[in-house]
């Protein structure tokens, strides 16, 4: 069956750009949230991608050297990876404050962006998903600016934790009911650990 050709709206192409940047509660000036109903809000405001992944992506696809921002991120960062960053962790990133809110669970734009049919299901086997900013407090960002850490989330619930829940991998109770627990991270998620809960209880 042939495939009717459509125009996709997405936000996923991103290049590296020059000096300040206004950092607002629902973007960085320049960078529009494509398809609201879909992702995007106050809790998706900024997507983190740590650059040390970037090799494990150049050798998993046949060695290409993949420019920065391939993944559709607005700070690509050294030294932030999942398994070491809380939900809920505050952050200052130039006269900004922001807050870690969930890992990144693509849609299909991400295979459309590589070109590749399979991308999203090796992205999310990957577990290197990166992690989404809700902004604190509005201000400026510049490439170069340091990520400073000013507060730790105490629920030690991290980025890669919730994807684990997710992708239902090495679950514990008492884990399910952390995150169920844990205020940063957006309702939807908690309601859909709170389903998983109760299903698993009937």
């Amino acid at each position: 069956r042939r495939m009717e050709k459509k125009r996709v709206t997405t936000g996923i192409f991103k290049e590296p750009v020059k000096g300040r940047i206004a950092l607002r509660r629902l973007n960085l000036d320049g960078d529009q949230q494509a398809d609201l109903t879909v992702h995007g809000g106050p809790e998706m405001t900024v997507y983190v991608y740590p650059a040390e992944h970037y090799d494990f992506w150049g050798q998993e696809l046949g060695g290409e050297v993949l420019p920065w921002g391939m993944f559709g991120e607005n700070f690509s960062t050294q030294g932030l990876l999942e398994e070491s960053i809380n939900i809920g962790d505050q952050f200052r990133v130039g006269s900004t404050e922001l807050q870690v809110t969930q890992p990144r669970m693509p849609c299909y734009k991400l295979g459309l962006k590589f070109g590749r049919d399979d991308m999203v299901k090796r992205f999310k086997v990957s577990r290197r998903t990166g992690f989404y900013f809700r902004v604190l407090q509005e201000g400026e960002v510049v490439a170069g600016d340091a990520v400073e850490l000013v507060r730790r989330d105490k629920n030690d619930v991290t980025v890669a934790d919730i994807t684990r829940l997710y992708v239902r991998d090495d679950i514990t109770p008492e884990l399910m009911q952390r995150a169920i627990n844990l205020e940063p991270l957006p309702k939807s998620w908690r309601s859909y650990f709170r389903n998983q809960q109760e299903k698993e209880a009937i």
